[in-house]
């Protein structure tokens, strides 16, 4: 049970009170978006929501405790959306096919960036419990990436010496530098670009190695 809810001593929520907490949560992830979290009021969380400070601090210990759930809605919508296709990732091409993902949903409208990552930058210095669930969240987001890497470098679709975990690392890193001068440009094309250098990488090690063989064709 995630720490972002105040729930110790109040024992299951109801179904009623599950949709109450929820909204909550999407009324404060939109506010936080538009205007960053040090703009949003707990009062302002409530009228969009339609609740009483009284159910927001039912649900949630202060502002910090409701930031993280936010963090965590963010985290389900961004990165678990892009899991089951990263984890599906076994050769270049179903790479690309992600690389396109990302960018079509970019260009379907999000131009606010990276929620994650604006979270982080915003976060980072003024609230450590705040940056550390963010740090988790990209970690999450990470792993889902090295996933379809390691795959790949097990069958031989890389070659013996890439190292599938720092690929990872500079393809969430090329990511999110993408996406913040996306949101910066107002145009898709330095995502486009990031993604695009970092899969040449990525083909180099693919493209310039024989397949490694197995103990029996060795044999």
């Amino acid at each position: 049970m995630p720490d972002s809810t105040r729930r110790s001593g109040l024992g299951a929520l109801t179904r009623k009170g599950e949709r109450t907490r929820e909204r909550i949560i999407a009324a404060a992830a939109q506010l936080i978006l538009d205007g960053g979290v040090a703009a949003t009021r707990i009062e302002d969380v409530c009228a969009a929501a339609g609740v009483s400070s009284s159910q927001v601090y039912h649900y949630f210990a202060d502002k910090g405790a409701l930031v993280r759930a936010v963090i965590d809605y963010q985290t389900q919508a961004v990165v678990g959306g892009q899991e089951p296709v990263l984890e599906a990732v076994d050769s270049l091409q179903a790479l690309r096919g992600w690389r396109d993902g990302v960018v079509g949903h970019l260009r379907a409208g999000c131009h606010g960036g990276c929620p994650l990552g604006s979270l982080g930058s915003e976060l980072a210095e003024t609230d450590d419990p705040a940056r550390a669930h963010v740090s988790a969240s990209f970690a999450r987001w990470e792993t889902a990436i090295r996933s379809g890497l390691r795959a790949m470098h097990a069958r031989g679709a890389l070659s013996a010496d890439a190292n599938p975990d720092d690929l990872a690392t500079a393809t969430l890193a090329a990511l999110q530098g993408g996406l913040l001068l996306a949101k910066i440009q107002r145009t898709s094309r330095p995502l486009e670009t990031a993604l695009d250098a970092m899969l040449a990488h990525i083909a180099v090690s693919a493209t310039t190695h024989q397949p490694r063989r197995g103990p029996a064709e060795r044999g």
